[in-house]
């Protein structure tokens, strides 16, 4: 016989507690705590073991062959995927409201015209589906759509129609009846996951699930829920720009470093190939306070503009802002260039933006940040057709960056003529490159060659 009893769970991380409190134990988020039903069985586990058809296998029994993936249509996706959906895979992609998440994972079930796939929509009816596919201006028939929130209806319909990749919007919205408390709550998320996880992995469907975020920016639901998927997506982007970010969190079968890049539009999301030529503006000509900086976000080069306004302060205290950079950091530079350089920059306004509404945490990007802030501090202009890549230290050095090759080439191929690298590090073949690199290893040394003809 089952025992029913109470517990509280907070909805942020998934914690219980046996009575109600107003703030999280574990998270400390208050308001959190929900009540909820939990059914225990008396039956002892030992008396329903049961054999289940897979049996111990040594390594060397395992067959090797390489697992095909299913090609989604889309190179962004594929790349940060690391090559295609895996059969028996569970995939998580989240995102913030209206960032384009039901219309990527829309676009990329009606490119898939030689697979059968089910799409079940818990927010949308299937009328709004088609108004959205006809958006797109996109058909697939072998895409069924489903508008239903059971999740025994849903695995009933999936039994029937046997489809080869399963779609779910959203993971949030799909309840079942095993658990009493309302969808969207940590227990029915983890149950309605475990639920398409089991069924995903005996038929080897694989499975995207749309997932909600916080206001925190985390994914809604317990911790537990990323570990029990294979693969994490995070949608990124702000609402003012087209462009959108796809990075890899999470993968079991790819790297975790890749990101893709979209652009919205009225036909929905756009792959961007190239996003270098999107990011960096060639119309600033004799325009002080811009830079621009090789990067590498996760395996792909790619070049970004960094911009910066230095001021006098009007008030006492100087204001230090970053949009896209790590503040803390900015905040190191400027000391750095106080110190070791003898600019006098602790009395002046500092702000500093990365063109293109990205987020960039690559180190590399230091040689710029400094050289945008001291141009616009002197008011000199960098050339547009120099490119910077270097890692700045506490000692006022230039430290080595990795895949250095990679960053040259791409500033090669954007047209750049000069580039700036740093000293140390392995030796580079400058034979192979076309374009003039110059290598630095202090930040005074730096900055005299940088504005020698200016």
């Amino acid at each position: 016989m089952a025992k029913v009893k109470t517990v509280y769970t907070c909805q942020n991380c998934g914690s219980q507690s046996p009575k109600w409190v107003g703030r999280c134990n574990n998270c400390g988020q208050w308001n959190t705590l929900v009540e909820e039903a939990v059914v225990k069985e008396t039956k002892s586990p030992l008396s329903s073991r049961t054999a289940s058809g897979a049996k111990p296998q040594k390594l060397n029994e395992v067959s090797s062959e390489q697992v095909q993936r299913i090609d989604c249509h889309n190179k962004e996706l594929n790349r940060v995927l690391g090559g295609g959906l895996v059969p028996g895979s569970l995939v998580l992609v989240g995102g913030e409201p209206g960032i384009g998440k039901s219309t990527l994972v829309l676009q990329v079930a009606l490119d898939l015209s030689t697979k059968k796939i089910l799409y079940v929509s818990g927010e949308e009816s299937i009328q709004q589906i088609k108004i959205r596919a006809n958006r797109l201006k996109r058909e697939n028939d072998n895409c069924y759509f489903l508008s239903e929130t059971s999740l025994e209806n849903i695995l009933t319909h999936c039994e029937h129609l046997e489809p080869e990749v399963l779609i779910i919007d959203s993971i949030q919205t799909v309840s079942t009846a095993h658990i009493e408390s309302s969808p969207g709550s940590v227990s029915q998320i983890r149950e309605c996951t475990n639920g398409i996880l089991k069924f995903s992995k005996e038929r080897q469907i694989p499975a995207i699930l749309i997932g909600h975020i916080t206001k925190e920016g985390s994914l809604a639901g317990p911790k537990v829920l990323e570990h029990m998927v294979d693969t994490v997506l995070q949608f990124e982007g702000e609402n003012q720009y087209l462009y959108r970010i796809l990075r890899s969190i999470k993968n079991r079968f790819g790297s975790t470093s890749e990101l893709g890049i979209f652009e919205m539009n009225n036909e929905g999301m756009r792959e961007v190939s190239n996003p270098s030529e999107l990011l960096i503006n060639r119309d600033h000509e004799g325009l002080s306070g811009t830079a621009i900086s090789g990067a590498i976000e996760g395996n792909r080069p790619l070049l970004i503009e960094i911009q910066s306004l230095v001021s006098t302060a009007a008030y006492g205290t100087p204001q230090r802002s970053s949009t896209g950079f790590d503040l803390r950091r900015l905040n190191m530079l400027l000391a750095v260039l106080e110190k070791r350089a003898g600019f006098k920059l602790a009395s002046k306004d500092v702000f500093l933006n990365i063109a293109g509404g990205i987020k960039v945490d690559d180190p590399a990007i230091d040689l710029a940040v400094i050289s945008a802030i001291l141009s616009s501090n002197f008011d000199l202009a960098v050339d547009k057709k120099l490119c910077f890549a270097g890692e700045v230290g506490l000692s006022g050095e230039i430290r080595a960056v990795n895949r250095l090759e990679q960053r040259i080439a791409e500033a090669e191929k954007l047209g750049m003529q000069k580039i700036f690298v740093p000293k140390s590090g392995k030796a580079l073949n400058l034979k192979k490159f076309n374009i003039l690199i110059e290598q630095v290893d202090r930040v005074d040394d730096f900055f005299r060659k940088l504005f020698r003809k200016n």
